[in-house]
């Protein structure tokens, strides 16, 4: 959610202008100090009428160090009775968003809203220009798992004992000032609830959201919220308005953003000013679903994206494995938020220079040759920690001794369940919601940096191409790389085996299936009347048809099945105009990947290129990233006049694009991404693209257009000898 909320905690520790880590440290250490002095007492909390008789924490069973924390942060009031606040206070077990169970289908939540109802909280113009009120955005993992830990509050609320309980999540401190700030307004909110018995709602802590937030100010420390809110980390809630939120499930998106919905039926109040504040220093795995539609809306910056833990925390990493055939360690990290190289251990010895120079572009190094200067340079910077897992003899004694503080030695029997909990203590990041992997086989090269050398990116290119702007990810080169495309090799790289699949398209062939569906940057609904076949091939038409909410119609088609590595061809006669592309691509999602051709039909003698990864194994909800990659390529010829063969050759560690037979681009690993390593489907779709950057405004009196894709094939391939030749060692 876009929380621009800023907490001041002391008027003498301004922590605005630090950077995140010094923030973290230094929030960590002041609350750790304050929470040995008492605080006294909080005259709303205690026993009989009028007063709030419990208070639930949310709490993980996967952390138990959050629940220690705010025991600790609880610990220094005392209630009206001169009760320790901890006396009322008891744990409520979070649902788990990796426990499929808990996340699945269910009565309580409708796990599909709107971008309308992000808007009725948030207002945006540029997020309803670029994609309208209507359109569906679903919920990830974790907010169905908030929701629903939420919602089992509500039920024990209901059902308890007390007249009012405080709910808080487990991330909170209370500010300076809290306990009279929540004194008076329980006073005031029970004076002017008094034929209601209380407050139904009042939330102690929250975001007003942008600063855009309706409300009624009504004096005495309170005010009546009409829309604005975000964050259900501190509220009171009646056993009546536990009711009342029961009976109107289910929760339709974030569960913080549907009770915007609920206020008025509550009659719910705010402090005005929040007296419980999220920790600075708390991590969270939470991914959350509108900000792809925010950052391609250009409302928040693509970094502030679905990404793991804060990476700037971690420092550096040096580690070492067993060589087996799976990599998992190195894909759990790059799960983590670090940019992960791998090395196959047989290179030249590492030294001390190059090792600062690696640790420039990757925050974490996995089976590096390490000289001794470089070993003990590592050892000498107290940011540098280490992971092994059971490494051969000889490595480990060449290694020698390493600071046990900052080494975490996987025991050999150790069981992947186990795993997060020690490496995420080490790094000094939140455990994620997705199982440990398994990792890619290590044969894929996935995290591997094979980029072409110096010699060979002094070649003239054959094809001007132009490097767009890229993602800012985990799985991007940072931007200080200054990444530029390479010059591809002369010739075709590779060469075919068999044939898996080969349709003329003249009629739909049994491997692919016509897609009747959208996403959402596509002004166009994929409808059947917009695919027609017939003795020229498959013809995508777009045409100025309402379907499915958006105003235009076009067509698409994707295979049947998944495939791995191969050869996928087509041959493709572009749609002209502005506005419309027409794309040929192999995608997957969970986690996304994807390699793409996209034709421009505004700028038909160029020809878009790209490439998403996402790391994790198959089923993993990782899903970043709206630029990708990017990059242009001059064809030479107009796409739109005639038919052209398209071509992508993947190949563990390798991806080139041809067209007509020559190869116009190719990408090695961490050029500038790590490689797709799992099997995608192959699609083929005419769209309209919300943004007017990509590929210009839609001319309406242009319409009908149309694509034409004949002759698809997807065959088995392997590498010619002569282009291994050309690859570092």
């Amino acid at each position: 959610m876009p929380w621009g909320y800023e907490a001041e905690w002391d008027d003498a520790m301004n922590l605005k202008d630090a950077s995140g880590v010094l923030r973290g440290l230094t929030f960590r250490v002041a609350r750790a100090v304050l929470g040995l002095l008492p605080c006294g007492r909080i005259s709303a909390f205690g026993t009989g009428d009028g007063k709030i008789g419990a208070i639930l924490v949310v709490n993980l069973d996967r952390q138990p160090q959050r629940w220690r924390r705010v025991r600790r942060e609880l610990g220094r009031f005392r209630t009206s009775d001169d009760a320790p606040l901890l006396s009322i206070t008891r744990r409520l077990p979070a649902v788990d968003a990796r426990d499929g169970r808990a996340v699945a289908a269910t009565a309580d939540v409708d796990a599909t809203y709107r971008v309308g109802d992000q808007l009725h909280v948030q207002p945006d113009a540029r997020l309803e220009a670029c994609f309208g009120a209507d359109v569906p955005v679903r919920m990830t993992r974790q907010e169905v798992a908030v929701a629903r830990s939420h919602v089992e509050v509500w039920k024990a609320v209901m059902t308890g004992s007390e007249d009012h309980v405080l709910v808080l999540e487990d991330d909170v401190w209370f500010r300076r000032g809290a306990a009279a700030m929540i004194d008076r307004g329980w006073s005031a909110a029970l004076k002017r609830c008094s034929n209601e018995g209380g407050p139904r709602l009042l939330y102690l802590s929250y975001a007003d959201a942008g600063g855009t937030a309706e409300r009624i100010d009504l004096g005495d420390g309170l005010f009546r919220p009409l829309r604005g809110l975000w964050f259900l980390s501190g509220y009171v809630l009646s056993r009546e308005g536990a009711a009342s939120l029961l009976r109107a499930m289910p929760v339709i998106g974030p569960v913080d953003l549907w009770m915007n919905y609920r206020f008025k039926a509550l009659g719910a109040l705010a402090l005005s000013l929040p007296a419980i504040l999220q920790r600075q220093d708390a991590g969270s795995d939470n991914s959350y679903s509108i900000l792809p539609y925010l950052a391609r809306a250009g409302t928040v910056d693509a970094s502030a994206g679905p990404v793991p833990s804060d990476r700037t925390r971690v420092g550096t990493v040096l580690a070492w494995t067993r060589g087996g055939q799976h990599e998992s360690l190195a894909m759990a990290l790059s799960m983590l938020g670090l940019r992960v190289r791998v090395f196959d251990g047989d290179e030249d010895e590492i030294q001390a220079r190059e090792l600062h120079s690696l640790f420039g572009t990757f925050d974490a190094i996995v089976d590096p040759p390490l000289a001794p200067s470089a070993r003990s340079a590592a050892i000498a910077s107290t940011g540098t920690k280490f992971l092994m897992e059971d490494v051969p003899l000889p490595l480990a004694s060449r290694l020698g001794p390493l600071p046990s503080a900052r080494t975490l030695v996987f025991p050999h029997d150790m069981p992947d369940s186990e795993r997060w909990r020690p490496l995420c203590a080490l790094l000094g990041l939140d455990e994620p919601a997705q199982s440990f992997p398994a990792g890619a086989a290590r044969g894929l090269r996935v995290f591997r940096d094979d980029r072409p050398n110096a010699a060979r990116r002094a070649v003239a290119p054959l094809l001007r191409r132009n490097a767009c702007q890229l993602d800012d990810s985990p799985w991007v080169l940072p931007a200080r790389s200054d990444w530029r495309p390479s010059t591809p090799m002369a010739g075709p790289a590779l060469f075919a085996e068999r044939h898996l699949v080969h349709a003329m398209m003249t009629t739909t062939p049994s491997s692919f299936r016509t897609l009747v569906e959208t996403f959402p940057g596509n002004l166009a609904s994929f409808e059947k009347e917009g695919l027609l076949q017939d003795e020229n091939g498959t013809r995508l038409v777009v045409s100025k048809v309402g379907a499915d909410g958006r105003p235009y119609r076009s067509g698409a088609f994707a295979s049947a099945q998944a495939f791995g590595h191969g050869r996928f061809e087509a041959e493709i006669k572009a749609a002209p105009g502005k506005g419309l592309v027409t794309g040929f691509f192999l995608h997957r999602a969970a986690p996304r990947q994807e390699i793409d051709v996209e034709l421009m039909g505004g700028d038909p003698t160029r020809m878009l290129v790209n490439v998403y990864f996402n790391p994790g194994d198959d089923g993993a909800t990782m899903a970043f990233g709206y630029r990708g990659s990017p990059c242009r390529i001059d064809l030479g010829f107009d796409a739109t006049l005639d038919f052209h063969c398209y071509a992508i050759d993947w190949q563990p560690g390798y991806i080139a694009w041809s067209v007509d037979g020559r190869v116009v681009h190719e990408r090695v690993g961490w050029d500038p991404t790590p490689l797709p390593h799992l099997p995608m489907h192959l699609h083929a779709n005419l769209w309209v693209p919300r943004s007017e950057e990509l590929a210009g405004k839609i001319d309406d009196e242009t319409l009908p257009a149309m694509a034409i894709f004949r002759n698809v094939s997807v065959k088995t391939t392997s590498m010619t000898a002569a282009f291994k030749a050309t690859q570092p060692a």
